[in-house]
C-alpha cells in the first residue's frame, strides 16, 4: 500500500491536520506570545463524553508491516499532537462500515499532528524510527472505541517513504 504526503484537503474526509502552516494566528500577553488559534475540531461531548488530554508514548513498529486490525471512536474525535520530530503514519479509512478498499495510509512529517474525525476508521499509533511521545486530545467516558479484524491483513511496505 502506498504511502501518502499528509495535507489537509487529501485528509480532509478523515479530521484535521495539525500544524502551524496556515493556521490563523495573533499576538496576546502584550505581544510577548503567538496564539496559533483553533486547530482542530475537538468534538468530544457525546453521552456526557469529556475531554481528556493524555501522553502517549509509541514504540516504533518496522516495516514492512501488516494490519491486521482497525479501530474507530464513535462518540469523538482523538487528536494527535507529537512531541518527537521524527515521522509517523496516520492510516485511516472513512467512517461508516468499514471497507479494506478505502484505507488509506498518510506519512505526518515533523511538526504535523492530526485529528481523527469522529467515527473515523485508523490504525493505532504508528512511530516508524524511534519511539515517539504524542499529546493526545481525546474523548473520557465508556463505549468510545470499537475495533474490527480485518478480513485479510493489509500489508504496509514503506513504499512512498
Amino acid at each position: 500500500m502506498k504511502i501518502e504526503r499528509l495535507t489537509r484537503d487529501a485528509f480532509a474526509p478523515f479530521g484535521n491536520v495539525i500544524t502551524l502552516t496556515g493556521a490563523q494566528h495573533y499576538p496576546i500577553n502584550d505581544g510577548t506570545t503567538e496564539r496559533f488559534h483553533d486547530l482542530a475540531l475537538i468534538d468530544v461531548s457525546d453521552q456526557d463524553g469529556r475531554p481528556l488530554l493524555s501522553l502517549f508514548r509509541s514504540k516504533p513498529r518496522p516495516l514492512p508491516f501488516e494490519i491486521s486490525v482497525m479501530e474507530r471512536h464513535p462518540l469523538g474525535s482523538q487528536a494527535f499532537i507529537p512531541l518527537s520530530k521524527d515521522p509517523y503514519l496516520a492510516i485511516v479509512a472513512p467512517s461508516g462500515p468499514f471497507d479494506e478498499r478505502t484505507v488509506r495510509v498518510f506519512l505526518a512529517e515533523r511538526g504535523e499532528g492530526v485529528n481523527y474525525a469522529k467515527g473515523v476508521w485508523h490504525h493505532a499509533l504508528f512511530a516508524l524510527f524511534l519511539e515517539s511521545e504524542f499529546i493526545v486530545v481525546d474523548r473520557g467516558g465508556p463505549g468510545n472505541c470499537e475495533e474490527i479484524a480485518l478480513q485479510r491483513p493489509i500489508l504496509i511496505t514503506g513504499q512512498g517513504l
